[in-house]
């Protein structure tokens, strides 16, 4: 009964194909809906778990969020130095990591900070050693793997946070030198490298040999270059964020309203303003997705219409299988067998159609590629979408194949004879 159920949709190829296409797209865009929310909100909750305020310059504090934690956005700005220490001598902070941002290398981010940010995402060195001194830099596992780059090799970096046509100058007098490469971790540092924020300082030739915080910052704007002039028009060590933990829940009552009203910098709190990206995300995601299950819907409604007007047209042939054998349960399974193929076939190019399309846009826009975004990873939902879609196909052919029971077959021979 199978080979006959394929000889039927052969026969009529053209519909088949179409109610395949029609399947397959719907497929796909449902498959694209899960992954992309999915992936999107665990990638934001394993980069932002952990730090519980973001502090930085005056501006959007979802683009403080973005540039500071994602590394997927333009800075706001610097802020003092002595922020730090500040921070640090509040009882209610667990930790205070600073970071100085505004450079790149081969379109991956340069992150001037100190040990603990590694350490703060569970980050192990796997080869070499952690930077000790400036213009030592360790390397995510991510831009070791892309960048075919070994220990001990120099690179320069280039200002700016992104590798465009049009880049602003390399800081060719300021090398670094590769001394580590980190281990995998799943989360933002993969794609990042990491230095001291001394060695930022010095590619920018910002004076620090009288500050004694190991800490850095870059540009009042948007480029480092652009450092705020002291009175003797030397540029300022400054930095462009700091990431806090709360030692308890005080901290989180007290420092954010602290900061906001008595300081001109702000205070952003990540699950606050990732909530808000999501929610944005999220109701754009619901709209498609209802949109892809009508048209999901629609493809059932084809496949019923197309099956209907078979089994219409093939009343003589359905009846001479019966003549020469069938039981009314084996051409009942062939009708439905045409339905069930027809929505596997357009279930296997949806699945196909959707992980090739993440496959192609995760190199073709850097922000999904910041962000992480696999053309590998299944999803249990995935089979979900499968099941429902096959069930769609089956129902569909319900009504077509139940006509079976109805032939009368001395009627039928006799009318088609």
């Amino acid at each position: 009964m199978f080979e006959l159920a394929l000889a039927y949709l052969r026969d009529r190829s053209l519909t088949t194909a179409l109610n395949i296409l029609l399947l397959g797209i719907s497929v796909a865009m449902l498959v694209l809906l899960v992954q992309f929310g999915n992936q999107l909100s665990s990638r934001l909750d394993r980069d932002a778990q952990g730090v519980d305020l973001v502090v930085g310059a005056k501006g959007s504090p979802l683009q403080l969020i973005l540039s500071s934690i994602f590394h997927i956005d333009q800075l706001t700005g610097n802020i003092p130095l002595d922020s730090l220490e500040m921070l640090r001598r509040d009882p209610a902070v667990k930790a205070a990591i600073p970071l100085a941002l505004g450079d790149n290398f081969d379109g991956y981010r340069i992150v001037g900070t100190d040990e603990s940010y590694a350490t703060f995402y569970g980050s192990e060195v796997e080869q070499g050693k952690m930077f000790e001194k400036p213009m030592e830099a360790v390397l995510g596992a991510a831009v070791a793997k892309t960048t075919g780059a070994q220990l001990g090799q120099q690179f320069i970096g280039s200002h700016g946070l992104e590798t465009e046509e049009g880049d602003g100058q390399a800081h060719d007098q300021t090398p670094f030198q590769t001394v580590g490469i980190l281990a995998p971790t799943g989360t933002v540092v993969d794609r990042l490298i990491l230095t001291s924020v001394e060695s930022v300082w010095d590619v920018h030739g910002i004076d620090h040999q009288h500050d004694h915080q190991p800490n850095a910052g870059h540009d009042h704007g948007h480029d480092t270059d652009d450092q705020v002039l002291s009175a003797r028009g030397e540029l300022q060590p400054e930095l462009t964020a700091i990431l806090v933990s709360y030692r308890n829940a005080a901290g989180a009552i007290r420092i954010p309203a602290m900061i906001n009203r008595q300081t001109e910098m702000q205070a952003a709190t990540p699950a606050v303003e990732t909530a808000r990206l999501l929610a944005l995300f999220g109701a754009g995601i619901e709209g498609a997705r209802i949109f892809a299950w009508i048209l999901a819907a629609t493809g059932g409604l084809a496949i019923f219409i197309a099956l209907l007007n078979m089994a219409r047209a093939r009343e003589g042939d359905l009846a001479l299988l019966r003549v020469m054998g069938a039981s009314k349960a084996q051409v009942f399974g062939t009708i439905l067998l045409e339905g069930l193929i027809t929505a596997a076939a357009g279930a296997t190019l949806g699945i196909a159609a959707a992980h090739a399309a993440l496959f192609v846009a995760s190199r073709s826009f850097q922000t999904l590629s910041d962000l992480g975004l696999s053309a590998t990873q299944f999803l249990p939902a995935e089979l979900g979408i499968i099941a429902a879609v096959l069930l769609i196909g089956i129902v569909a052919a319900l009504i077509p194949a139940a006509r079976i029971f109805r032939i009368n077959l001395a009627n039928t021979l006799a009318r088609t004879s």
